[in-house]
Formats: C-alpha cells, structure tokens, sequence
C-alpha cells in the first residue's frame, strides 16, 4: 500500500450507432410503420432487461453515501492524474510484490545479503528488457518511487523514498535492525522511449546474517495504539469484490480532526498476504468520510494479512499495524 501511487484511468468504450442505408436492388423501401414498430419493441426490451438487471445486482451505492467529507486532498496525481496504476500494484484480485522481475522490468540490487543487523544504503537499478537500468519514471503520490522493507514475519516495516542518480541507480538507508530475511518492494510507473508506462511493484530478498528469531503474527483486532492515539477500522475485506474500509484515528476518545494529506492522499495503506508477502497498495477516497480515511479494497484469497496505514498528524507521520483474517 509499491507508497503512493495513482488509480487508473477508466474507459468508457464509446458506442457508436450506424445507420443503414437501404439496399439496392429495387428492394422496396421499409414502411414507417414497421420501422415504429421495431423502435418501440426493442425499446421495451431494453426496459425489460435494465429491470431484470436492476433487480439481480440490487441498487448502487454511492461510496460516501449518508457520510459527512472534508476537504479533498490537493495533489493532482492523487485525484488520477496521468499516471495508471495495474492491478499488479493496486486494490484488486491480484497481488505485486511475487517476483524480481515483471513486465519486461527488473529490480537489481547492488547487495542482497548483509552481515550484521542495523542501518544499511540500499542500492539498486530498475532494468528494462535491453538489461539498462530504466532512467524515466512518472510521479506517482508526489514521487517517482516508493521502496516498502519489511521483515519476512512482517516486522519492521518501513515505507521510504530513495533517490535516484543520472545513471539510473536508486538510493536509500533503510534500518536492516535483525536478523533474518527481509522483503524490498519497488512500486513504481516506469516511462519507456515511445512513452509508455508500465506500472509495477517488483520484490526482492534480502539476507541479514544473525540469530533468526522470527516473532509470532499478532491475533487480529480491529484497532491499534500508535504513540497515545488510538486507530480503529470498520469493513470486512471479502474475496472477488470490492469493500470499503473506513480508518478513523482517535485521541482521548474523539476523532482527530487534524489529519493532514501526505504524499497526495489523507493515508496509504500497505497490505501484505501471510507467508509468500505478496503485496497490495491502497489508495483511499480524496475526501475524508466523517473523519476517517476511506479505502476499497478485494481481498486476494482466504488467509491472515497484515496491514499498514500511514497517516499524518501535526506534521508526523505514522503507521497503524493490524491483522487481518479473511474467510
């Protein structure tokens, strides 16, 4: 939740109705009052069949219907801008993350095996299908890559932005504090020659040498406690549809009013499936939801999650842990 990142573009294929000319021939020409009946009987099917529709699917519902909103939040990219997100790195039914490599894009780390725990430069080049490291990229949420690191327990996540240099080569410190494997994953919209972009949300390994004691997954609930302030989420995630999630952040039992947009949005929000980590990144509404944070989401298949949702309040940002278990 590959952290900041745009929702795609929906197209609407635009139907185009021909008129017939009558044929040659001396084919005598079709009576206007057939040509009304035709008309009116097809108009009565289509009426037919949007009830019939209508009745199976049940009424729409609007994502913020009955809801109090406040302001949007003011970055471009965020409201859907030019960039288009793929499944691969979004809310849908497929997960990112799997793999080093996807979409004719590679991600390749200067070192993937450390020998002690603590603070580490991660280094690595996003390769394109010619093996050169990829030098365009869109912004996506305010910047043109999110790195997320985590440990293969789903410890010590971190959300960071590394920095790129003219040779494509990208750039961070990331706290490497344990033992054991962790998971690196870069979300990003690369930009190819003939502009094309490609969105993706590439994984690798990274090996910490050390004592491995990985800690036991938390029991799920449905609020967490970040530095005094209590965050709390309502929805249930099903698999094969898209359900809303409502996150709302609480100090002294009223709902903090200050949340602020970071990187484009009011929160983010980084799902990441028990045992292969496989990765989903969420965006939410533009607008608060009586004061929450609104996200939809499909969950991929049955199994034990752990969610990350970054918000910021007065200036600081934060991250709210929890477990989820879909059936």
């Amino acid at each position: 939740m590959p952290e900041q990142a745009t929702q795609p573009d929906a197209h609407v294929p635009e139907q185009v109705v021909r008129a017939q000319s009558g044929g040659g021939g001396g084919a005598p020409a079709d009576p206007a009052g057939t040509r009304l009946g035709v008309f009116v009987g097809g108009l009565i099917l289509a009426l037919v069949v949007g009830f019939t529709l209508g009745k199976l699917l049940g009424p729409a519902e609007s994502p913020t219907q009955g809801a109090t909103t406040g302001a949007p939040a003011s970055s471009p990219d965020a409201m859907g801008g030019a960039h288009v997100h793929s499944p691969l790195a979004s809310a849908g039914s497929e997960v990112g993350g799997l793999s080093v490599s996807s979409g004719g894009y590679t991600m390749a780390p200067a070192a993937a095996v450390f020998a002690a725990p603590g603070p580490q430069d991660l280094k690595f080049t996003i390769n394109g299908a010619d093996g050169k490291p990829v030098t365009k990229f869109a912004i996506m949420h305010e910047k043109p890559l999110h790195l997320v690191v985590v440990r293969r327990d789903m410890t010590g996540y971190q959300h960071l932005h590394p920095t790129m240099a003219p040779d494509g080569t990208w750039s961070v410190r990331a706290d490497l504090a344990t033992p054991g494997v962790w998971r690196a994953y870069a979300d990003f919209t690369a930009i190819n020659a003939a502009g094309t972009q490609t969105a993706l949300a590439l994984g690798t390994d990274l090996v910490v040498a050390g004592d491995h004691r990985p800690q036991p997954l938390p029991a799920a609930a449905r609020e967490a406690t970040v530095d005094g302030q209590t965050v709390v989420f309502e929805g249930t995630p099903v698999i094969g549809a898209s359900q809303p999630l409502l996150f709302t952040v609480k100090q002294g039992g009223a709902t903090v009013t200050g949340l602020e947009p970071y990187l484009g949005s009011f929160g983010h929000l980084v799902v990441l499936r028990e045992l292969d980590l496989g990765y989903v990144h969420v965006h939410p509404e533009p607008a608060l939801v009586n004061g929450g944070v609104k996200f939809w989401m499909s969950a991929p298949s049955p199994g034990r999650y752990r969610m990350f949702f970054d918000y910021s309040v007065g200036g600081r940002v934060r991250t709210a842990q929890f477990t989820l278990v879909v059936k």
